[in-house]
């Protein structure tokens, strides 16, 4: 599974100032034409984007997985010859 993880929200928490949210678009190469949206509010203190942005992927890591997970059998193709997914 190749995933791609683009940032599309950068910007102040509205509901607490000295977070960032931090938004992401994820897709992987074997769920065919579904994006998961996700946002993560990080404590911003004197951290670099990298780092913001590394805390906040750290903190949806597993909901990625499990999303993964359940998706992996989107496109494929059942072979009833065989009576295996392909």
């Amino acid at each position: 599974m190749a995933i791609t993880i683009k940032v599309v929200k950068y910007e102040q928490d509205e509901n607490d100032a000295s977070k960032t949210m931090v938004g992401f678009d994820i897709t992987d190469t074997n769920i065919p034409n579904i994006i998961k949206a996700v946002d993560s509010s990080v404590t911003t203190g004197s951290k670099t984007s990298d780092e913001i942005s590394t805390e906040a992927y750290t903190a949806i890591a597993s909901s990625v997985t499990a999303w993964q997970t359940a998706n992996a059998n989107l496109g494929k193709t059942f072979d009833p010859d065989t009576s295996r997914l392909v």
